[in-house]
């Protein structure tokens, strides 16, 4: 599902970027920050660019899919905080990326800020649709069947994402590269500002630096 961009959310595009939708070891940009200066070809080298780009374009495919997991919940008794089935997610990453040689303890950061970035994006069309009932979405998809396979599939190419960053996540130029990524992703997909704010909490434990 592609998220149609408003004239007011481009130009948020780079607003955002640089004041409060991505974030660099935990920490907003702000709004008057001067640009980085440009990484070294060594830096970047050490970044591993490739993983960073692979990184971003899941976690924006994962928000996007928050949409439908919305569209499943809204008007139901299903909750948009589901702790026992997000420690379940946080569990089985854990194991798995012990597995792959990966920290656990940066795993389980990772994902979780995906967990709540997914939330962030629901609870914004919560509003919207409370607010605007014919903007409400006319067909409700099926998380057991549709949703929840293709989130599976993101977390096993995050995972491998994940493995091949992690040595390299110090990095001066992790961040950097990190945002120019997740703006690139966001600018594809046509991200608007809920989508935008949500990408900013699905990023912050990526990169150490």
């Amino acid at each position: 599902m592609r998220i149609r961009t408003t004239s007011t959310a481009a130009r948020c595009l780079v607003t955002l970027g640089a004041a409060t939708a991505l974030t660099l070891g935990g920490a907003a940009l702000p709004a008057s920050a001067a640009p980085a200066a440009p990484a070294t070809a060594s830096q970047t080298a050490h970044a591993n660019p490739r993983a960073l780009a692979a990184i971003t374009s899941l976690a924006t495919e994962r928000l996007a899919l928050a949409d439908k997991v919305a569209a499943a919940k809204y008007g139901t008794d299903a909750p948009i905080d589901d702790p026992a089935r997000e420690q379940q997610i946080l569990e089985d990453v854990a194991k798995r990326s012990a597995d792959l040689g990966i920290d656990p303890a940066f795993t389980k950061s990772v994902f979780r800020d995906q967990i709540e970035a997914n939330k962030v994006v629901q609870r914004g069309l919560y509003a919207r649709w409370d607010a605007h009932p014919e903007q409400r979405p006319t067909e409700r998809p099926d998380l057991a069947t549709e949703v929840r396979p293709q989130l599976d599939r993101i977390t096993t190419r995050l995972l491998d994402a994940l493995r091949e960053v992690a040595p390299v996540r110090t990095s001066p130029a992790c961040g950097p590269l990190l945002t120019a990524a997740a703006l690139h992703d966001a600018h594809a997909r046509g991200f608007d500002v809920l989508h935008l704010k949500g990408l900013a909490r699905a990023l912050p434990s990526v990169c150490a630096s």
